[in-house]
């Protein structure tokens, strides 16, 4: 998954939580899909309205903190957010996200150099380009970007099991 992606930028701080992302209220909807206009909400109401298909979230650090609720990913990726890039992801965020098959990429200087509704350049596993500066960014493990690639790890499980639909 060595892709290139452009996408426009939605800019979050730091420290957005689970109950941000998806408060607990709206957890008793039926389905992801009819959560995903709720993301957001207690900080920016607007905010799942206006996302389309390929943005890309910035925000700072300490993103998905909180409680272990695998809906919060599964909401971003319902959103259409292409990947999320942050100072810093809760450890359990950032695995609740790759087996959810979303991308996340760390990077500390990006937040502060990027505006919303400016437009970004990621070449996977290797660089970000804003305004032509580049960011690199850490390679994540191939075992990772499978997971990612085949969208979650159940899907990739069953593609690498041969049971792929």
């Amino acid at each position: 998954m060595n892709e290139t992606f452009t996408g426009r930028v939605w800019t979050l701080g730091d420290d957005i939580d689970t109950d941000i992302i998806i408060p607990t209220e709206y957890l008793a909807l039926k389905t992801v899909k009819d959560m995903a206009p709720y993301a957001f909400s207690p900080l920016r109401p607007e905010l799942a309205s206006q996302i389309q298909e390929g943005d890309i979230l910035v925000a700072g650090k300490n993103f998905g903190c909180g409680s272990s609720r695998e809906q919060a990913p599964e909401i971003i990726k319902a959103l259409g957010i292409r990947c999320v890039i942050a100072k810093s992801f809760a450890r359990i965020f950032f695995r609740n996200a790759i087996n959810n098959g979303l991308l996340l990429i760390e990077n500390a200087g990006l937040r502060d150099a990027v505006s919303e509704g400016d437009q970004i350049k990621v070449r996977v596993n290797e660089k970000i380009i804003h305004q032509e500066k580049e960011y690199p960014i850490v390679s994540l493990p191939q075992n990772l970007m499978d997971i990612i690639d085949a969208g979650g790890l159940v899907k990739a499980m069953r593609r690498l099991n041969g049971l792929e639909d």
